[in-house]
């Protein structure tokens, strides 16, 4: 069955990786970070992978954002499958179909926390007034909406990261990818969140 035929159902599935792999060179040597990973992620659901440091972590979510493509197999995001080409194709994949959140929150240090958040949308065919009301109806929903006209420097790190989510999830129902260190035993952990299923429109 094919990754299209099987998003269709209650539980469509959102993220599909088949035996997808990864090499690197490391000078003389050929380093496999992934080899033969096949994955599937249902829309609305939460995964965390967890790991320790090199078993391929970065790797992955680095290939699912379209920051790096994988050597062999296939990405699908939503039954669209990855595009595969130069730096302006996988940018326009990246802004039409999936959310980074970075561990650095990465705002624009001379833009407010509102700006922050509409900027993405400003990318796309929506007017500035939508953009606006969007922007501040999301960072209601993260809890900073006294804050909207703060700049970074003047957030907590805490607040900062809120930002950084609430200007990827207003955007759109793609998945959000966020890089983080905790201790923990190996595996993938999930629950479900049916706030995560639905944007801000």
């Amino acid at each position: 069955m094919s990754a299209q035929q099987r998003q269709l159902g209650e539980h469509a599935l959102y993220v599909t990786l088949e035996q997808v792999s990864k090499a690197y060179r490391k000078g003389a040597l050929s380093v496999t970070a992934l080899e033969g990973v096949s994955l599937e992620i249902a829309r609305g659901e939460f995964v965390a992978l967890m790991g320790p440091s090199g078993s391929g972590k970065t790797t992955l979510l680095n290939l699912i954002a379209g920051l790096d493509t994988a050597d062999t197999g296939a990405i699908h995001i939503d039954g669209r499958e990855q595009a595969r080409g130069g730096d302006g194709a996988m940018a326009r994949w990246r802004s039409e179909t999936i959310g980074i959140v970075f561990q650095s929150s990465n705002l624009v240090p001379f833009l407010s926390a509102l700006r922050n958040v509409e900027l993405p949308l400003l990318l796309h065919p929506v007017s500035a007034g939508e953009a606006r009301r969007r922007a501040r109806k999301v960072l209601e929903l993260v809890g900073l909406e006294e804050r909207s006209a703060h700049y970074p420097r003047e957030l907590s790190g805490g607040q900062e990261q809120r930002v950084a989510i609430a200007r990827d999830r207003q955007r759109s129902q793609a998945p959000a990818l966020r890089r983080t260190h905790r201790r923990s035993r190996p595996g993938i952990g999930r629950c479900h969140s049916q706030a995560a299923a639905h944007p801000v429109r």
